[in-house]
């Protein structure tokens, strides 16, 4: 009998990575991550792109083999973190890169059952890559990097990404990054973090993809617009009134739990935690600038006509929000009366009280007075499609209005189906 053959530290991990049972598979993670901290802290240390490959076959099918929702979110934070332990941005990236292979090479073989824990995977492995470039202060060389790996792995043409791993990365992309840098990151940031989106969506062949994107990103920014304009006004009076207690009152201490206490509390920890995870937060954006970088890539000659097409709708869009014109104001009145369009019509109302607190002018995208647009349509359809005005006034059909409502005082039952009762009627005479 031969002498054993000694297996590489990598193929042993993954070997228990992937074990039946559960106790081997939290060993081998943490061993894992020990294993990840000991080799790169050395000099000569480090991976190989095949060594990380191998390790994330291990990790994949670690997530695979557990069950129960609570522990499938625990296991998917331990491995995201892992991102971590490198030392190096270099290192980080080719363990990303190599997740991100992994999971489009796996992804077909996915059942129905597992999709919801792999989903979570990669909105965890997406907020951990943001919550790495923001301890490194969102350094620009770095950003570029990490948006250029996922634009070759995930969104280029090129790539081997399925569609519903596309699909997904582009849902996330805006929600993780709101989440991490709402507070931190600025419109000029914020414009350089979507530009890949710009330059796939001018250039795609592919029509899900463009519409993905379009939905996922450039729409959703306009329809965040209210709410982004609302919290930065928020955010003006706080400091108005940090700086107006200052000024009075430098020696008082603020109440417990106070937004303008300046020093440490102990629930800031926690309160900072919440505002993360809050859904609320929303990026900042400097519309004219991204319909300007959407215009430059929608109008080069290259560019397909249904995506200029789309591309232009939205800019049109991009460049309203920046004159102060909301979308909202060129909804018809019955969207106004559905369950989405009562909470939009809501949102309208007290961004028109926050621009009257402070004093904006009568023009801006709040303003009662609708535009000569909006006004033809509402004259149009109260001469012609109001469902009340037809009731009233019949027209030139007088007498069989009135005897439609001759007809409809019935009694009984049958007043239920008043209108089945008079067609009828009026059929058999």
């Amino acid at each position: 009998m031969g002498p054993r053959v000694q297996l590489p530290p990598e193929i042993q991990l993954a070997q228990r990575l992937a074990g039946n049972e559960q106790v081997t598979r939290d060993r081998a993670v943490r061993k894992l991550r020990k294993y990840i901290v000991a080799r790169t802290q050395r000099a000569e240390g480090g991976f190989t792109h095949d060594e990380l490959l191998k390790v994330w076959k291990g990790l994949f099918y670690c997530m695979w083999m557990q069950d129960k929702p609570l522990l499938q979110e625990e296991l998917g934070r331990t491995i995201s973190q892992l991102v971590h332990t490198f030392q190096t941005t270099e290192a980080q990236h080719l363990f990303l890169r190599a997740f991100w292979q992994t999971m489009n090479r796996e992804w077909t073989g996915i059942d129905r059952l597992r999709l919801d824990k792999f989903y979570m995977l990669m909105r965890m492995v997406l907020h951990e890559s943001w919550m790495a470039l923001k301890t490194r202060g969102w350094e620009e060389r770095q950003t570029e990097q990490l948006l250029e790996l996922l634009t070759t792995e995930i969104l280029h043409p090129d790539s081997q990404a399925p569609s519903g791993v596309r699909s997904h990365f582009i849902e996330i992309f805006l929600e993780e990054l709101a989440r991490v840098g709402a507070h931190e990151l600025t419109a000029e940031q914020n414009l350089r973090l979507i530009d890949p989106f710009c330059r796939i969506a001018a250039r795609t062949q592919d029509s899900l993809v463009l519409h993905n994107i379009t939905r996922g990103i450039f729409e959703t920014i306009v329809e965040q617009a209210p709410l982004a304009i609302e919290e930065l006004m928020n955010e003006l009076d706080v400091q108005e009134e940090e700086e107006g207690e200052e000024q009075d009152v430098p020696s008082r201490k603020p109440p417990k739990g106070s937004v303008c206490g300046t020093g440490p509390d102990p629930g800031a920890e926690q309160s900072d935690d919440d505002d993360e995870d809050n859904a609320g937060s929303v990026l900042q954006f400097d519309y004219e600038a991204v319909a300007s970088r959407l215009f430059e890539m929608a109008s080069h000659q290259d560019t397909p006509p249904p995506n200029r097409k789309r591309l232009y709708k939205v800019i049109r869009k991009l460049q309203g929000l920046a004159e102060g014109l909301f979308p909202e104001d060129d909804i018809p009145e019955k969207a106004y009366r559905c369950p989405r369009g009562g909470r939009r019509v809501k949102m309208k109302r007290r961004l028109s009280q926050l621009q009257s607190r402070t004093g904006r002018g009568a023009g801006e995208a709040s303003c009662p007075d609708p535009s000569p647009g909006p006004a033809r349509r509402r004259r149009r359809r109260s001469t012609g499609a109001d469902p009340t005005v037809s009731q009233e006034q019949p027209g030139g059909r007088r007498g069989r209005g009135a005897r439609k409502r001759g007809r409809r005082p019935l009694a009984g039952p049958a007043r239920r189906w008043p209108v089945t009762r008079s067609q009828s009627g009026r059929g058999q005479s």
